[in-house]
């Protein structure tokens, strides 16, 4: 009974912000395939691969041998977890994009020992983020753990405050924004800290192409699986007839703007209907639908686009390998 009742007493433990409305992903889905589909070149953002077979899908292609990124950063984190809590002096840790903050849980246990107070996941599934808040609270006792429940293009300004902040953004994510969507979200995100509060930003390194490639056209398919799922969520979401096999995954490493390209390729020309939004979308053979972009980086590209939202780099950490790095900055 005294374990239940501390498992009970942990729980209580976990407060809550929900800024995510009921129906807010569906009305932003319906906005973007009306604009995405309805032009050219045929776009939809990322966000709309990741319900819950497409967030499997990604946990599978995490575990791929062509797929480096998770295990590189993974490298630095054990590696460097401990000096990044030293240098950053960090009250409270906010997480963005948390999902299951697994490897979080590496800095977790760096930063309790210089004297963390808080954490902050951050993430838009609220069921999904209530169920970690109550795990991580169970597993850290003495943590506050203050889950925020939305779309971080949208709700950075409400990211709790108290005690010296970290923002942690990991896994590369911040290379799906296009450069001036970056531009805004260091921006808006350095308006919101306070002098000596900072970022640790995870991005994937400028490479060989030919690895690159391997890493997103992995030879089992799962890639593959996980691209051609968007259709299946507009299916599903907006009753949209896509054929989902009539779409061919293709990622090609665009050198000129340094960035991977995720594309669903129609094999033949036909008309998709989309009776949600009353329209219909019209795809020639071969035309592309792109659905993601990965941006690679140079280390002082980082440095300069950070620089220009007010962040100053303080501290670089790269895998063995030199694929992968983590960045700390902090707002002067």
């Amino acid at each position: 009974m005294r374990v239940l009742g501390a498992s009970v007493a942990r729980a209580r433990a976990v407060t809550v912000d929900v800024h995510v409305r009921p129906g807010d992903a569906l009305n932003a889905l319906r906005e973007d395939a009306i604009t995405g589909l309805c032009r050219r070149p045929k776009e939809l953002s990322p966000k709309w691969l990741y319900d819950e077979r497409g967030s499997q899908l990604f946990d599978d292609i995490t575990r791929l041998p062509e797929y480096y990124p998770t295990r590189r950063e993974r490298e630095i984190l054990e590696a460097r977890a401990a000096e990044i809590a030293r240098l950053s002096g960090a009250e409270t840790l906010i997480e963005l994009g948390s999902g299951t903050s697994e490897k979080t849980r590496l800095l977790l246990d760096a930063f309790m020992e210089e004297g963390l107070r808080s954490f902050v996941p951050f993430d838009v599934s609220e069921s999904f983020l209530r169920g970690a808040a109550q795990r991580l609270a169970y597993d850290y006792p003495g943590l506050h753990v203050h889950a925020v429940v939305g779309d971080f293009e949208r709700h950075l300004g409400r990211l709790p405050r108290g005690g010296r902040r970290l923002v942690v953004f990991l896994g590369g994510t911040i290379g799906n924004f296009k450069p001036l969507q970056r531009a805004r979200f260091f921006r808006e995100l350095a308006d919101g800290l306070e002098p000596g509060e900072g970022l640790l930003l995870g991005t994937d390194l400028v490479k060989c192409s030919k690895r690159l490639f391997a890493a997103y056209n992995d030879s089992a398919g799962v890639t593959a699986e996980f691209n051609r799922n968007m259709l299946r969520v507009l299916n599903r979401e907006l009753g949209a007839d896509f054929d989902v096999e009539a779409f061919a995954h293709h990622a090609p490493y665009d050198e000129e703007n340094g960035w991977i390209e995720m594309q669903l390729i129609a094999q033949r020309s036909h008309v998709v209907r989309l009776p949600a939004l009353e329209c219909f979308a019209h795809f020639e053979e071969g035309e592309v639908l792109r659905t993601e972009v990965s941006c690679k980086f140079h280390p002082r590209q980082v440095e300069a686009e950070l620089a220009a939202a007010g962040l100053h780099l303080t501290a670089w950490w790269t895998d063995p390998s030199g694929d992968f790095a983590l960045s700390l900055a902090f707002k002067r």
